[in-house]
């Protein structure tokens, strides 16, 4: 009996002691030796957006730009030029980079801007990316010999028009829209990777019939009479209120920081305002800086048939729009739901936030 008694009492301090540990600890044990405080999320909440800003991983950290040259993905680099970076306390670099989808996607660097014919599969499919707003409409269209029977898109059913960049790039996925919106079936034309600057050779040679090629290229052909565009990103009606191309950040770094996100995008567009308003000056920035080269005047006629101030609301009606019409394709998965999946890679940051562009 004295043995139970004995052991009983031992039983009933070791819980004693236990329950005072466990007591203890969540009494609030010091945040050392592996243990995470818990966040005070009333005091965040309390936190102006500059003071919020300061805790987030990204503060006072340089973002790397993903940009290769062009003026059609220039916005996020005359931000740099222009200070738009700066006036809202990002410190930024342009950084060089190969695949610039799969540098953003590994966050090699957090900015990339391409076109939403380029990027929208990967980004539904899977690429740590989310667009955040438009960059611009226009610059491609689907051209053909000018001295040909060829007039619109059914003329080239059965026929065979050249993408630059191959089966399943931008050239391709923006061909399938165009047949598509004219209510041809993409299956009934052939598509073949042809090299830009061998496209009109081709054609000439009997060997494809179309090509979708950059205005900027094309002009040329058009002026001296040897190309005509049949259907346009940047002139026809149902397409020319469409932004061509999209800025996306690194999804990830958006979610740990919210507030760097969207002063980079801020950044971005008033540099695109401020582009669209200054033509030939932001030409000549790129100029400058051996982000473009040719012809200076054909350059600044290319710029002027963009629209740099497209609207976020008219960018989510594109990017809806694409969705069903690449479901259509079979590019993405038929079955997902399109305002769930527009969810998923399109975060707007500048809903409610005024642009000024000049500087």
């Amino acid at each position: 009996m004295k043995k139970f008694v004995t052991l009983l009492t031992s039983i009933i301090c070791i819980f004693a002691l236990l329950t005072g540990c466990a007591q203890s600890g969540q009494a609030g044990a010091p945040a050392g030796d592996g243990a995470a405080a818990e966040p005070d999320t009333q005091q965040q909440s309390e936190l102006s957006e500059e003071e919020a800003w300061k805790l987030e991983p990204a503060y006072g950290q340089t973002i790397k730009i993903g940009y290769n040259g062009g003026l059609c993905t220039s916005s996020p680099a005359v931000a740099l030029v222009k200070g738009f970076y700066e006036q809202n306390g990002i410190k930024a670099e342009i950084v060089k980079v190969q695949s610039g989808i799969d540098s953003l996607g590994t966050n090699q660097v957090q900015v990339y801007t391409t076109h939403i014919a380029e990027f929208l599969v990967p980004a539904v499919n899977g690429v740590n990316a989310v667009f955040t707003t438009g960059a611009h409409t226009g610059c491609k269209s689907l051209y053909v010999l000018n001295d040909s029977d060829i007039n619109s898109t059914s003329d080239l059913v059965n026929n065979t028009v050249a993408i630059p960049n191959g089966i399943g790039g931008s050239d391709h996925n923006i061909a399938l829209r165009f047949f598509n919106h004219d209510d041809i079936d993409p299956n009934t034309v052939n598509f073949k990777p042809v090299e830009t600057s061998a496209v009109v050779l081709a054609m000439q040679n009997g060997e494809i019939q179309g090509g979708i090629l950059t205005d900027q290229f094309a002009e040329k052909f058009v002026k001296d009479g040897t190309l005509k565009a049949i259907r346009s990103l940047t002139w026809d009606e149902d397409f020319k209120n469409e932004p061509c191309c999209i800025h996306a950040l690194n999804k990830e770094f958006v979610k740990e920081n919210p507030i760097t996100a969207k002063k980079i995008t801020l950044a971005i567009k008033q540099a695109a305002y401020w582009i669209e308003e200054n033509k030939a000056e932001a030409t000549q920035v790129l100029f400058d800086n051996d982000w473009a080269t040719g012809d200076f005047d054909q350059s600044v006629r290319m710029m002027e048939s963009y629209n740099f101030k497209i609207s976020d609301e008219d960018t989510e009606k594109t990017l809806t729009n694409i969705i069903n019409d690449y479901k259509s394709f079979g590019l993405i998965d038929a079955s997902l739901d399109t305002e769930k999946t527009l969810a998923v890679i399109w975060n707007p940051l500048l809903k409610g936030v005024e642009i000024e562009g000049n500087k």
